[in-house]
């Protein structure tokens, strides 16, 4: 089968990087779902590992990809939730080989069925950020979905990306927060504004200078997606005493002693946690990529599809990975079709 990979971690500059190459079709066992790939979206957890992981010992390439979204062919035999022609959509594992690949095996409790009015690339913008949205506001933050009226507010730092484009819908259409969205041009701004924040301001300015800018001086809940590190001292100034911060981006370190006085929590999501864990509740994956599919097909959520990058080649994925680690990409970036 078709299958893009690399042997050596590099820059994306290096002469020997992302590959077109050739390997055995997988076999589906136990929970597995053997998906005949058609679009796949690149994040930058792609650029991370694609930079820094080796291959495992033995195996000729490291094949990423961490969005797809395709059709099952073949099911192992404890599976339960699909059928073989059945549409899905999922992240996958990050312990195992990525969705480079025409055929891709997948855990059945972390894949969705695929939203019933989109198509291929439209969905696969959606698996990976639409569950970390989920987990940061539902399962991280504790906020308890329902439209009654809410005082709370929410700030959204680096909103524009792939994550935040689903969660200012999330959080606009499931709960009654005041949502007040960074992002820094007019394109990217009028971006999250369509997409349902209340407010929107300019993060490269001082956080209480925009705050102020829209009437307010403290927030309840901070979700940071970018540059954390940079953010840090003025996300202790505008929380509240006893808010939430919740964050997903790296940093070298991270001292939250700053935010005990005000009592602070601190929660950090990873998507990619319960299947590499194999937890108990890893099938919540399985269950909220449903209710996302349900609220696209109900026209409550749109994809966040920006940029379609043609089809699935290596060419066109190291064309990808250079926009995403361009730093200035909205939404997601899409490959469709094997080439």
């Amino acid at each position: 089968m078709k299958a893009i990979g690399y042997a050596q971690p590099h820059a994306l500059s290096a002469p020997v990087g992302l590959q077109d190459i050739t390997l055995p079709e997988p076999v589906a066992t136990g929970h597995d779902l053997l998906v005949e790939v058609h679009a796949i979206s690149v994040n930058p957890v792609d650029t991370k590992v694609r930079a820094s992981a080796d291959r495992s010992v033995g195996d000729g390439f490291k094949v990423l990809g961490y969005d797809a979204a395709g059709i099952v062919r073949a099911v192992g035999p404890e599976v339960t939730l699909f059928k073989p022609s059945d549409r899905v959509y999922y992240a996958g594992a990050i312990q195992r080989p990525g969705t480079n690949s025409e055929l891709h095996l997948v855990d059945e409790r972390i894949v969705g069925h695929m939203p019933k009015s989109l198509d291929f690339a439209q969905a696969a913008a959606l698996p990976l950020t639409s569950i970390t949205a989920w987990e940061l506001l539902f399962d991280r933050l504790g906020v308890q979905p329902g439209k009654k009226p809410n005082t709370k507010t929410l700030l959204v730092i680096g909103a524009a990306g792939g994550v935040g484009s689903v969660l200012i819908q999330l959080a606009r259409r499931l709960t009654g927060l005041t949502i007040i969205a960074t992002a820094s041009r007019p394109e990217t701004q009028a971006w999250v504004e369509s997409l349902g924040a209340h407010h929107v301001i300019d993060h490269r300015l001082p956080l209480t200078m925009g705050l102020a800018s829209v009437g307010m001086s403290q927030v309840d809940m901070v979700i940071s997606l970018t540059h954390t590190g940079e953010h840090l001292p003025q996300i202790l100034e505008v929380l509240a005493p006893q808010g939430q911060l919740a964050l997903i981006d790296d940093m070298p370190s991270l001292d939250i002693m700053p935010f005990k006085r005000k009592s602070i929590s601190v929660h950090w999501e990873l998507m990619f946690t319960r299947a590499l864990f194999n937890t108990p509740d890893m099938v919540a994956q399985h269950h909220l990529l449903n209710e996302v599919a349900q609220l696209v097909d109900a026209s409550l959520v749109r994809t966040t599809l920006a940029h379609h990058a043609g089809g699935i080649c290596a060419a066109n994925l190291r064309h990808a990975h250079a926009l995403i680690e361009s730093g200035t990409t909205r939404g997601k970036v899409v490959l469709e079709g094997w080439n």
